[in-house]
């Protein structure tokens, strides 16, 4: 487990500039799509990814982009000490879970029937 202890600082007015640039980029890639309706479907969803990506890049530059990486690293990390199930396992447990819920949906359906007899029954009265 990695613990360490340190304190963000912000990156003060040059990070508010960044969020505020890679938000502009992304909208201004969804502007672009809606405001040019002549272009083709493609280039329009293509100007949309751009903005976006743009956007992600101006981001990443800021100081919450640099935790945002840290933070993908470290999960990276610790993904490969997961001990994953094989083949066998997974299916094993698929069909586990398919029969529970199989049955459980039968049990609903007869309290469903029962319930739906007893208020018909009520309401004949």
């Amino acid at each position: 487990m990695n613990s360490k202890a340190e304190q963000h600082k912000s990156g003060g007015a040059g990070d508010i500039a960044k969020y505020a640039l890679a938000l502009a980029l992304a909208l201004g890639g969804v502007f672009a799509y809606l405001w040019f309706e002549n272009w083709s479907g493609p280039l329009r969803s293509g100007v949309v990814v751009a903005g976006l990506l743009a956007g992600a890049v101006v981001f990443m530059f800021s100081t919450k982009g640099a935790q945002t990486r840290e933070f993908l690293s470290e999960s990276r990390f610790e993904l490969r000490k997961v001990v994953w199930p094989t083949r066998e396992e997974a299916l094993k447990t698929t069909w586990v879970v398919m029969i529970a819920v199989a049955i459980l949906s039968l049990i609903l359906s007869g309290f469903d029937y029962v319930i739906q007899a007893a208020v018909k029954f009520l309401l004949s009265r």
